[in-house]
C-alpha cells in the first residue's frame, strides 16, 4: 500500500503550560472590571451632565452672603453733655442643643455659672424637640467674666465619643457585581464607639446685642420715651427724633469670584453703615431731677393723681420737663402707657387765676389802671355770678390792684377786665403763644384751643380774665406766657433741643414798665399775706401766681372737690433767670400751714405753691450766681 508524506509526519501534541487557568481567569477579571466601570460611566456622565450648572449655582450661592452691620442708636444728652440715653454693646449667648455633646456639659456650665443639672435638663428638653436656637444668657457687658471662659472654651478640645453605625467592607467580587450592577450585594452592619478631640464650634455662638439705657431712670422718662422690641423710638424723644437717633444698617455683599485661576471673595456695598447722631437737649439734668423729686413728693403727700412741672430759662430754653407718675424704661416688665404720658405738653386745661397777671398788664399797658396804691378798683357790685357780699366783708367796698393778685380776687379782676375789649384781649391772648403749636414735640403736643372773640358770649370774657371759658392751654404754653417778665414784655419762642436755630422772633406783647411793674405786684402774691404765701424761699426774691380750676368731669364742672392746682412763678423778682409752672391733678389732702394734722380744701396755695418752693430752695442752693436777698 503506497502512503503519503503526510502519513509519515506526526505533528506535535499541546500541552498546557503551569498556571495556565489563573492567569486566564485574571486577565477575565480584567476585561469583565474595564467593562463595568466602562458602561457605569458612559451612563452617569450623561446623568452628571445636566447636574453641571445646577452644582455650580449651588456652589456660587454658598461661597455668597450678605453680611449686616447694625448701626449704633445716638446718643441724648443734656445741655453739659450728661448721657439721658445711651446705647450699651452687650452679648447675647446662644446654643444649639442638639449639636452639644454630653462631654461638653461640665465645662459649659461651669463657665456659664450655672447648675451643671440644671442646664442638662434644659438641653435634654430643647433636644428632645429638635430646638436649634436658645438664648442662655442675655445682655452681658463686654467686661462679663462670662464671655473670657467662653471664648476660652470654644478654643479648648474635649475628647468626644460616639456609637456609630459601621458598613462592613465588601469583598472584590462583591464590589464587581455591584458595579456591572449583577447583583445587589450590601455589606453587613455593625456599631462601634469611636472617641476623637473636637471643639463645641458652632454649637455655641455669641451674638452681639444692643440695650437701651436710661441712667436717669423714671425722672425722665414721660420725656424721653424709649424704644421697643425692635429698638425703635416708641414715644418721647425717642420717638419724635427716630430719624436721628437711628441710623441706617449697612450691608455688604461678598461674593465669590474665580478669574483666570485668582479665586477670591469681593464684597460689595450695598447700603452704607451710618451710626445714628446725637441728640443734646437744653434739659438740666440736676434741674430734672430736683423738680421731679418736688413733683414726686407734693403727689404722694397730697394724693393727687399725678403731678407735673416744667422749668424754663428767660432766653426760652427747657431746662426741665417732668411728670409723675413714671416707670422706669429700663425695666422692660413695667409697662404703663400712662406714665409715659408729657402732661406738660399733652394735656390742655383751664389754668385758673394764673391768668390774672396778664388782664392787669394788658389793663395797664392800655391805661385803664394806674396799679399804683393810691388807686382802688371798686368791687362793691356784683357781676354776672360773681357775688360781692362774701368780698365786701372780707376786703371792704374797693381794693387795690395790688390786693387783688395778692389775694386772687376775681370780682376785682373782672372788674378791671370789663374795661377792656373783646378784639384787645384776644389779640393779647393770642400773642402769648395760646392755641399756637410749640413745636417742642408736636406728634405730642395739644395746643389747646382760644375761640375767636366774634364768638363770645357775655360771659366769656369775664372768665377768660381769670383763666377760664374760651380758652384751655397745655402747661408749658403757660410757662411761655410768663417769659415776659423775665424780657420786659416780650416773649422768645421754646427750645428744647440744643444748638438749633428758632426762626421765631421774640414777639413783644407788653411795654418794659407794665411788665415790669406787674412783676413787683407779683412778689406780694409769694409773701405771708399772699394767696402763694407757701412759695416763699428765704433769703430769695420770689414772683408768682397762684390758681385753682374745678375739673370738668362728664362735660360738667365737679363741684365736690376734683380740682387742678397751678403755681406759675419766677425767681429773683429783678431780671429772673428761672421761670416755673406746676400743675397738679385732683390733689386729696392738703392740711393749714400752721397745723399740719388739719386738713383743708386744696388750692393752689397749700399744694402747687409747695412744689415750686421745694424745687427752687434746691436749684438756687446751687446757683452761685444768685445772690440772697439783703431783705
Amino acid at each position: 500500500m503506497k502512503t503519503t508524506i503526510f502519513n509519515k509526519i506526526s505533528l506535535p501534541k499541546l500541552t498546557k503550560v503551569q498556571g495556565y487557568w489563573q492567569r486566564q481567569g485574571f486577565v477575565k477579571f480584567i476585561f469583565l472590571a474595564v467593562f463595568g466601570l466602562f458602561s457605569y460611566h458612559s451612563v452617569s456622565i450623561s446623568n452628571t451632565s445636566d447636574q453641571i450648572q445646577s452644582v455650580q449655582d449651588r456652589a456660587h450661592k454658598q461661597a455668597s452672603s450678605v453680611q449686616t452691620k447694625l448701626a449704633r442708636r445716638g446718643d441724648i444728652q443734656d445741655r453739659h453733655g450728661n448721657i439721658l440715653a445711651s446705647s450699651r454693646l452687650l452679648k447675647r449667648v446662644i446654643l444649639d442643643p442638639v449639636n452639644i455633646h454630653p462631654a461638653f456639659i461640665p465645662k459649659l456650665a461651669e463657665a456659664l455659672a450655672m447648675d451643671e443639672a440644671t442646664l442638662s435638663e434644659l438641653l435634654a428638653k430643647k433636644r428632645k424637640i429638635g430646638l436649634r436656637y436658645l438664648p442662655i444668657k442675655k445682655n452681658l457687658t463686654l467686661t462679663d467674666p462670662i464671655l473670657e471662659k467662653l471664648k476660652q472654651l470654644k478654643t479648648q478640645r474635649i475628647k468626644v465619643c460616639r456609637n456609630k453605625e459601621v458598613t462592613q467592607p465588601l469583598s472584590l467580587t462583591d464590589r464587581v457585581l455591584n458595579t456591572i450592577k449583577w447583583q445587589a450585594v450590601v455589606g453587613e452592619k455593625t456599631t462601634v464607639n469611636k472617641c476623637r478631640q473636637e471643639r463645641i464650634g458652632q454649637a455655641l455662638a455669641l451674638r452681639q446685642d444692643t440695650q437701651r439705657y436710661y441712667p436717669k431712670s423714671a425722672s425722665m422718662a414721660p420725656l424721653l420715651g424709649r424704644v421697643n422690641s425692635e429698638n425703635k423710638g416708641g414715644s418721647g424723644i425717642e420717638n419724635e427724633f427716630e430719624h436721628v437717633l437711628a441710623g441706617v444698617n449697612g450691608k455688604v455683599h461678598l461674593n465669590f469670584t474665580d478669574n483666570q485661576n485668582k479665586a477670591y471673595f469681593n464684597p460689595k456695598i450695598k447700603d452704607e453703615l451710618q451710626h445714628g447722631n446725637n441728640i443734646e437737649l437744653t434739659i438740666d439734668n440736676d434741674i430734672q431731677y430736683h423738680a421731679y423729686a418736688a413733683i414726686k413728693k407734693s403727689v404722694l403727700k397730697h394724693e393727687a393723681d399725678s403731678g407735673s412741672a416744667i422749668i424754663l430759662a428767660p432766653n426760652g430754653e427747657v431746662l426741665a420737663m417732668v411728670n409723675y407718675p413714671a416707670d422706669d424704661p429700663n425695666n422692660a416688665s413695667l409697662y404703663n402707657p400712662s406714665h409715659y404720658r408729657n402732661r406738660v405738653l399733652s394735656d390742655k386745661v383751664e389754668p385758673g387765676s394764673t391768668m390774672k397777671p396778664f388782664t392787669m398788664l394788658l389793663a395797664l399797658d392800655q391805661g385803664k389802671i394806674t396799679a399804683q396804691d393810691d388807686e382802688l378798683i371798686d368791687v362793691s357790685k356784683s357781676i354776672g355770678h360773681l357775688k360781692s357780699n362774701q368780698e365786701v366783708r372780707k376786703y371792704g367796698d374797693a381794693i387795690t390792684v395790688k390786693k387783688i393778685l395778692q389775694k386772687s380776687h376775681n370780682l376785682g379782676t373782672v372788674n378791671v377786665a370789663e374795661r377792656l375789649s373783646d378784639e384787645a384781649m384776644y389779640d393779647t391772648w393770642h400773642k402769648l403763644g395760646f392755641s399756637q403749636p410749640l413745636g417742642l414735640i408736636p406728634s405730642v403736643e395739644n395746643s389747646g384751643s382760644l375761640r375767636h372773640y366774634s364768638s363770645w358770649g357775655l360771659a366769656d370774657k369775664r372768665t377768660l380774665s381769670f383763666g377760664h371759658g374760651p380758652m384751655e392751654t397745655n402747661l408749658a404754653q403757660l410757662a411761655r406766657a410768663y417769659l415776659v417778665f423775665a424780657n420786659e414784655g416780650a416773649i422768645p419762642p421754646l427750645k428744647l433741643i440744643k444748638n438749633t436755630v428758632s426762626y421765631k422772633e421774640n414777639t413783644q406783647v407788653f411795654s418794659p414798665q407794665a411788665t415790669n411793674k406787674i412783676a413787683h405786684l407779683l412778689a406780694a402774691v409769694a409773701s405771708w399775706k399772699g394767696s402763694g404765701y407757701r412759695a416763699r424761699i428765704k433769703g430769695y426774691d420770689v414772683a408768682g401766681k397762684t390758681g385753682t380750676a374745678e375739673m370738668v368731669v362728664d362735660g360738667k364742672y365737679h363741684k365736690t372737690g376734683a380740682k387742678r392746682t397751678f403755681f406759675t412763678g419766677f425767681v429773683p423778682v429783678d431780671q429772673p433767670k428761672y421761670i416755673m409752672a406746676v400743675r397738679l391733678d385732683h390733689p386729696k389732702k392738703c392740711y393749714v400751714y400752721k397745723r399740719p394734722d388739719l386738713k383743708n380744701s386744696c388750692e393752689g396755695s397749700n399744694s402747687a405753691a409747695m412744689v415750686f418752693s421745694d424745687t427752687m430752695k434746691r436749684i438756687l442752693t446751687n446757683d452761685a450766681n444768685i445772690k440772697l436777698s439783703l431783705k
